[in-house]
């Protein structure tokens, strides 16, 4: 009878230890993905950004770009600006996300002249204001303790508000620059599942495919220029949800 009990109790001392630890993983594995699990029901959401952007050009330049001639120097010089955006995201699947971003995006660029004459350098700078519509195909991890890392590609339609381009060109005497722009997008970035939110800070790059340069023939700043392309560089934090 005593042999009995004693395997009884061993045997209800084994369940409940199975039970509370089986328990104990359950209730760990759920506070990994505690807000993920609520956050990520939505089919589609919105969200708000803020970034910084890194502006500049790529050149391509002319058989008139040599020694010999006006100019032995033409180069391009970045400077930053302020990105704010909506968001649109709409799930399309458990790993893949369709996103569209209306952009308003501030900055500006140089371009950079050297006479071969003189030592003082010629820059004319290209304030711009942006109204762009990035439209993304984003490619998300696991979730691991409410946090997932995600790369995205996609294209970008860009429209420069404060372009010179609609300036007469007879009364104009500095490069112009197509207020038009199509660019190709390639980034990467983090998502952390708060409470009420989905925090996500992210890096992004963009090259233009299209040659932004208003050839002008007047202009020697004009010719030395074959191609002009935009670079642009985002680190942006989203809030969505």
């Amino acid at each position: 009878m005593l042999s009995l009990r004693g395997k009884k109790i061993k045997g209800n001392i084994l369940i409940l230890l199975c039970l509370f630890y089986g328990g104990k993983l359950l209730a760990q594995h759920g506070k990994h993905n505690i807000n993920f699990d609520g956050l990520n029901k939505k089919n589609h959401y919105y969200g708000l950004t803020v970034g910084y952007n890194y502006n500049s050009f790529k050149i391509e330049h002319s058989k008139r770009l040599t020694p010999e001639g006006t100019f032995r120097l033409n180069e391009p010089i970045g400077n930053s600006g302020l990105t704010l955006c909506m968001i649109t995201n709409f799930k399309m699947g458990e790993y893949f996300d369709f996103r569209i971003l209306p952009t308003i995006a501030i900055s500006n660029r140089t371009l950079s002249f050297t006479p071969n004459n003189s030592k003082i350098t010629q820059e004319q700078r290209i304030e711009s204001v942006f109204g762009e519509i990035p439209i993304l195909l984003r490619f998300t991890s696991e979730p691991y303790k409410d946090k997932r890392v995600f790369l995205l590609s996609g294209i970008k339609y860009s429209y420069d508000f404060s372009s010179n381009a609609r300036v007469d060109k007879r009364k104009f005497d500095l490069v112009r620059i197509s207020p038009h722009d199509f660019q190709i997008e390639i980034g990467a970035g983090l998502q952390f599942y708060m409470p009420y939110f989905i925090f996500t800070p992210e890096i992004k790059y963009s090259h233009g495919l299209g040659n932004l340069l208003i050839y002008d023939g007047r202009l020697i700043e004009s010719t030395v220029i074959d191609k002009l392309y935009s670079r642009t560089l985002t680190i942006s934090l989203h809030f969505e949800g």
